[in-house]
């Protein structure tokens, strides 16, 4: 198993299911402080139907990603650069609304419950918002096409449900604006990663198909530090920065440009909308 696929998987899976469980402990807390205690229980369900939506759309993704890179070489490389960047899209859309909300979600929540809902509609607040969370971490899984970084999301999942679980039951106290933020700009990098995998699989299936010649200008090497202890595949710390922020040891011009662009693009944003 790939270890910085299981590392990524991991952190994500860790972003977005403290978020999703977060959610539903607001959900919760509010309907203890507002005396609707007996509406806890449609919170549960919506947390269910939330999980067994995100585990099936996940699978689907999986499976439909597997079952296409099965087929013959260059189509595999085609999808893979497609289906990247396809996910990128919906994941820039998510990375986008979660810097705008960051700081209203709450409220949100409590605003939409404050209203006497009835109990489906718990229950379908409560679906969707865990539903949200975990399509997200579909995408990237279905991006991946790595059995590694499933498991990783799902054991970042596990840890995250119990970070929550404490929190709630006010066993610990932890910083979790900070957390939000750190884990926001990983999701960023994420982004950054997934749109360079994109440009080089489609260059690897313009190469393959010889639609290009291999000695075409998109094909020139920024640098190439493959030799050294920078390498991304089997080096300690290349894997480590392959894991974190999408390095490469051996990238085209044109793939790290555009993709460490995007990157600065996304976290001068970031950055901005904090003060």
């Amino acid at each position: 198993m790939d270890f910085a696929e299981l590392l990524q998987g991991l952190i994500i899976g860790f972003r977005e299911g403290l978020e999703a469980f977060l959610i539903i402990a607001i959900m919760l807390e509010y309907l203890n402080k507002s005396n609707r205690k007996e509406d806890k229980r449609y919170v549960l369900h919506g947390l269910g139907y939330g999980l067994v939506a995100s585990l099936a759309f996940g699978l689907l993704l999986f499976g439909l990603s597997k079952l296409i890179n099965t087929s013959e070489g260059n189509i595999a490389k085609l999808w893979e650069a497609g289906a990247s960047f396809i996910a990128l899209l919906l994941i820039t859309t998510f990375i986008y609304w979660m810097i705008k909300n960051r700081n209203n979600i709450a409220s949100d929540i409590k605003d939409q419950l404050s209203v006497k809902v009835t109990k489906w509609g718990i229950i379908l607040l409560a679906a969707v918002m865990v539903a949200r969370e975990g399509a997200e971490i579909a995408i990237l899984t279905f991006a991946k096409s790595n059995m590694g970084y499933f498991s990783g999301s799902m054991i970042g999942v596990f840890i995250s449900a119990i970070i929550v679980f404490l929190i709630y039951k006010a066993l610990i106290n932890v910083n979790l604006k900070v957390i939000f933020n750190i884990t926001l700009i990983y999701l960023i990098l994420q982004a950054g990663f997934m749109l360079g995998y994109s440009v080089h699989e489609f260059l690897s299936y313009l190469k393959a198909t010889e639609v290009l010649s291999t000695d075409h200008a998109l094909y020139t090497k920024l640098f190439d530090l493959s030799d050294t202890f920078l390498y991304h595949k089997e080096r300690i710390i290349g894997m480590l920065l392959y894991a974190t922020i999408g390095w490469y040891s051996k990238p085209e011009v044109i793939q790290f440009t555009i993709q460490y662009t995007y990157t600065g693009v996304l976290l001068l944003y970031f950055f901005k909308t904090r003060k």
